[in-house]
């Protein structure tokens, strides 16, 4: 029988510690002698409850395994008194051990999966060490990936093994041709997504869009997109929003669109690239407005807007609400209470914040929003809210920016995606969103504490900010790309790309998508290690995933 593809990962499921047991006797019992057979071909290892085994199958074979450990005593501590003497210190050391491939599927390929998975053990657990005791027979094959010997030969004359450790940056710099290019498929797509977007999808949103598509003029169709327009109007207040095929930048085109039928002056009021953005589609779309500007990072100066309102009366005012390139969060309240009282028709990108903490759009003129940040859905759709009706819209407006065109054909003017609406509506309907929004506030503060901690300056000092997005301004020396492209390789997407931040020299964890405090902590220890050269920062939990239960006897 053909051997069938190689699958990678943790082993949880009890014929798969069969197998384990299995091939621990036919390794270490068989072929090198380290232990004794009792008569039957399983071989129970002494830590196996503490143990996480890292397997390669095919089907339902075990073609290969390792294992981890992070408990005290390890093995080695029983063979060498003063072990800590030997390894380098403040290191946050893990046992590697039981490695055994099957001989069939000694080609180079079993291991290197295997030792991929180990580099990802060590990122989201905080290890930077690790130590094995190598069987003398296999020094080459150690050696090459990185591994340094120390101390004296442990075991029996049948059975020698050399003691050794594995620093992650030798890891990482001796095997890193097998870790981004060889190692399997699925092990180079567990990279974990701190972008503001696209962010990283739930398996239910998967599911939905992977349905058939529908015609988006069906009857069934016609009802998941008003059960869906249902929802977003729950989530923010808002008493109306159209949804369409396209990114954010379309739904702040569709609202300068809008704006252009005003025929009066506005004031469009800055604080960062995306407020910049905003003038610039006025400026686009020739709309009659001033410009109030203020130093990225910087609140508003509420007073000074407030004065400038009451002497130019301008019809509208059109800010960001969550200007992502700062993670300053603006005044929503104070905004709208400020337009209520001067009769100014408020307009805002809330493209950043809907999703990621409370917004209420009752009373907001227009606001823009996407599915692919804090909804938590794929990009490709969004939104714009309102709370008054639409009057009929001169020919002037190009057809795909007329908003009045939507609300009259019940949202679905145009050719809509069955799939992203699909999606958008697993995403957003089974949330608890008050627990949502506390998850995200507590893992910010959390967050923003242990970066100042390990001396890192954040942005945004002076104002309020997002919960959601966390911008670090990195340390001269340490240059920004240079670090994303680090913290790629080790595993992790920060958004440092875009030219502004580029310019500015800051990289963004944002906290958009799904994330938890374990891979926070691997993250931190890895933008420790980079930026300052120092060693991990604390040790997580573990999670559930990193726990084996026992096979069954």
């Amino acid at each position: 029988m053909e051997n069938q593809p190689l699958t990678f990962k943790v082993a949880t499921e009890d014929w798969e510690f069969d197998l384990i047991h299995q091939m621990n006797y036919k390794t270490f019992v068989e072929e090198i002698p380290q232990h004794q057979g009792a008569g039957v071909p399983r071989l129970v290892d002494k830590f196996h409850a503490e143990n996480t085994y890292l397997i390669a199958l095919s089907g339902r074979r075990l073609a290969g395994m390792i294992c981890t450990r992070g408990n005290r005593p390890f093995s080695l501590d029983l063979k060498l008194p003063n072990l800590d003497s030997f390894l380098p210190p403040n290191r946050a050391v893990c046992e590697i051990r039981l490695l055994a491939v099957d001989k069939k599927f000694r080609t180079g390929q079993v291991f290197q999966g295997l030792m991929a998975l180990v580099w990802q053990y060590f990122v989201e657990h905080g290890f930077d060490l690790g130590i094995i005791s190598g069987t003398t027979r296999q020094a080459k094959l150690y050696h090459h990936v990185g591994f340094i010997p120390f101390g004296p030969l442990v075991g029996t004359e049948k059975a020698l093994f050399q003691p050794m450790y594995l620093s992650i940056e030798s890891f990482e710099a001796g095997a890193r041709e097998f870790l981004s290019a060889r190692s399997p498929r699925h092990l180079q797509q567990t990279t974990v997504n701190f972008l503001p977007g696209p962010v990283t999808v739930s398996r239910q949103v998967r599911r939905a869009f992977e349905q058939g598509a529908e015609s988006h003029r069906s009857d069934s169709f016609l009802n998941e997109f008003e059960a869906t327009r249902k929802l977003l109007r729950e989530l923010t207040g808002a008493r109306c929003v159209e949804i369409l095929l396209g990114s954010g930048t379309l739904a702040n085109d569709t609202i300068a669109a809008q704006l252009s039928l005003e025929n009066q002056p506005g004031l469009v009021i800055s604080n960062g690239e995306f407020g910049e953005r905003l003038a610039d589609q006025a400026h686009r779309f020739e709309l009659d407005y001033a410009q109030i500007q203020y130093a990225w990072g910087q609140p508003f100066d509420l007073e000074a807007i407030r004065q400038r309102v009451r002497a130019e009366k301008p019809a509208w005012l059109w800010c960001v609400h969550c200007e992502t390139s700062t993670g300053v969060l603006n005044d929503l309240d104070a905004l709208k209470a400020l337009c209520a009282e001067t009769g100014t028709k408020l307009c805002l990108d809330c493209i950043s914040s809907i999703g990621t903490i409370p917004v209420n759009l009752e009373g907001v003129w227009f606001a823009s929003c996407a599915s692919g940040k804090g909804l938590r859905s794929f990009p490709g759709l969004s939104m714009v809210f309102h709370h008054h009706d639409l009057p009929q819209t001169p020919a002037r407006i190009p057809r795909y920016l007329d908003l009045a065109y939507y609300a009259r054909h019940r949202g679905i003017a145009f050719t809509q995606s069955s799939n992203l609406i699909h999606a958008l509506q697993a995403a957003i309907k089974p949330v608890d969103w008050k627990r949502r929004f506390a998850e995200v506030a507590e893992t910010s503060v959390w967050l923003r504490s242990r970066l100042e901690a390990l001396g890192f300056k954040l942005t945004g000092a002076e104002a309020v900010v997002s919960p959601a997005v966390v911008t670090i301004d990195l340390p001269p020396d340490r240059n920004s790309t240079r670090v994303g492209a680090e913290l790629r390789e080790a595993g992790f997407l920060v958004s440092c790309n875009s030219d502004y931040l580029r310019g500015k020299n800051w990289i963004q964890v944002c906290l958009m998508g799904e994330f938890n405090r374990e891979k926070l902590v691997a993250l931190l220890n890895h933008l420790n290690r980079i930026c300052f050269r120092r060693s991990r920062t604390e040790t997580p939990a573990p999670s559930p995933a990193a726990v084996t239960k026992p096979a069954g006897s």
